[in-house]
C-alpha cells in the first residue's frame, strides 16, 4: 500500500464516517439492485432479478430497449454482442459498425439468444471472477420482469419497487420507435404511472425527461441520470446539469438525480474532495441515487464499507445502485441497528 492509499484510508476511517454516525445525518438510504444481482448471475436475466429479490433491496433496476416489433426488453445496451451469443446465432445480422442491435430483431428472435456474462471485445469477461457457467439464460421483457417482481412481492410479503431506465430515446426515434410512449403505456397498464407508486423512471437524456413530464404527461417519479459529456451518452450537456441553474431545471420535472460516484466525491493527493453537486441537489429537494457500487471495481486502497460510509455520511446520498445489493443492504441495516 502506498502513502496515498494509507492517507485515504485514514480519512475514510475517521470518526465522522463511522457506521453509528451515518444515520444521525440522513434517513435510511435505499438500495437499488443494479441490473438485478449481476455480481452473482448474468445481468438483467429473470434469474438475476429473482436472486436480487431474495436479497431484499428496496428497488430492482430494469434497463429498457425495444425489439423490432416494439416490445421493451430488459437489456443494458442497445446492442447485443457484449451479453449474448448473437454473433454465433445470427452472424449475418450485424450492421456496418460490426455490432448487432436489439431493434433489428423481433422478440421471438431475441428469445432464442443465450445471455452470458458481460464480455470485452476479445471475449474475456469484464469481471473475471463473476459467474462462469454456461447455462441457458435468456432475455426477458419488461412485463415479464414486472410480473415476476409483483408475484414475488405477494408471495414473500414485500414491497420491492421498480427502477426502469429508458435507454437511448433519440436512437429509438431515429429507428422509428417511441420508446417512452411505449414504456408509459405499460406502466399505466400495471398502475405504475403514479407519483405514489413504488417506482422511479430514469433517463440520461434530459430532453426526454422533460418530454416524459411535459408532453407525455407522466405522473411517475422521474430521476435524471448524469453522465460526462465525453461519454457520448446523449445530446445532453451534463456540465450544465451539474450547475446551480441545471439543478433548478431538473427539479422542475424530476424528483431525483442519478450521478456517477466521482461526480460527488473524488479521492486525490489532498484526500477526499466533496463536490458541490450533492449540496445543489439537496437545495432543490432532489433525491440522490449514485451509480455504481461494485466490490470488484472499488477505488484503490478503499473498502466497500469505506466507500459507502463516505457516500452515506459526508456526501449524504439517499440511495445507491449496487451490483452487490446484499453487501450494500447489510451496510445500511448495520448502520440503522447501531443508531
Amino acid at each position: 500500500m502506498n502513502k496515498l492509499d494509507t492517507k485515504l484510508k485514514s480519512i475514510l476511517l475517521c470518526g465522522c464516517l463511522s457506521l453509528a454516525s451515518i444515520t444521525q445525518v440522513i434517513a435510511k438510504p435505499v438500495v437499488i439492485a443494479h441490473r438485478g444481482a449481476p455480481a452473482y448471475l448474468p445481468e438483467h436475466t429473470l434469474e438475476s432479478t429473482t436472486l436480487a429479490h431474495a436479497l431484499d433491496p428496496d428497488f430492482i433496476e430494469q434497463d429498457l430497449v425495444l425489439s423490432k416489433d416494439g416490445i421493451p426488453v430488459v437489456l443494458h445496451d442497445i446492442h447485443l454482442e457484449t451479453v449474448t451469443d448473437v454473433e454465433e446465432k445470427f452472424p449475418a445480422r450485424k450492421r456496418k459498425d460490426n455490432r448487432w442491435y436489439a431493434i433489428d430483431f423481433t422478440l421471438a428472435e431475441l428469445k432464442t439468444l443465450t445471455v452470458h456474462e458481460r464480455t470485452n471485445a476479445d471475449g474475456t469477461q469484464v469481471f473475471p471472477d463473476r459467474y462462469q457457467g454456461k447455462e441457458h439464460f435468456t432475455i426477458g421483457t419488461f412485463e415479464e420482469h414486472i410480473g415476476l417482481i409483483k408475484n414475488l412481492n405477494r408471495e414473500f410479503g414485500r414491497d420491492i419497487g421498480f427502477y426502469p431506465e429508458i435507454k437511448a430515446p433519440a436512437f429509438h426515434r431515429q429507428e422509428g420507435q417511441d420508446i417512452s410512449s411505449i414504456v408509459l403505456t405499460i406502466l399505466r397498464k400495471h398502475g405504475l404511472d403514479n407519483p405514489n407508486a413504488n417506482i422511479y423512471v430514469q433517463c440520461f437524456d434530459f430532453n426526454e425527461t422533460k418530454r416524459l413530464r411535459n408532453e407525455l404527461g407522466a405522473k411517475v417519479k422521474l430521476v435524471q441520470l448524469i453522465a460526462e459529456n465525453d461519454w457520448g451518452e446523449s445530446p445532453t450537456d451534463y456540465d450544465y446539469l451539474k450547475s446551480e441553474a441545471g439543478m433548478k431545471d431538473i427539479a422542475k420535472v424530476a424528483q431525483g438525480i442519478g450521478p456517477w460516484i466521482p461526480q460527488l466525491a473524488q479521492l486525490g493527493e489532498s484526500g477526499v474532495e466533496i463536490t458541490d453537486l450533492a449540496a445543489l441537489a439537496k437545495k432543490n429537494k432532489l433525491a440522490i441515487h449514485p451509480y455504481t457500487h461494485r466490490l470488484d471495481q472499488l477505488p484503490e486502497g478503499v473498502t466497500s464499507d469505506q466507500l459507502l460510509g463516505l457516500l452515506f455520511g459526508r456526501v449524504g446520498v439517499d440511495g445507491i445502485f449496487s451490483d452487490f445489493p446484499d453487501k450494500a443492504k447489510r451496510f445500511v441495516d448495520k448502520s440503522v441497528r447501531l443508531h
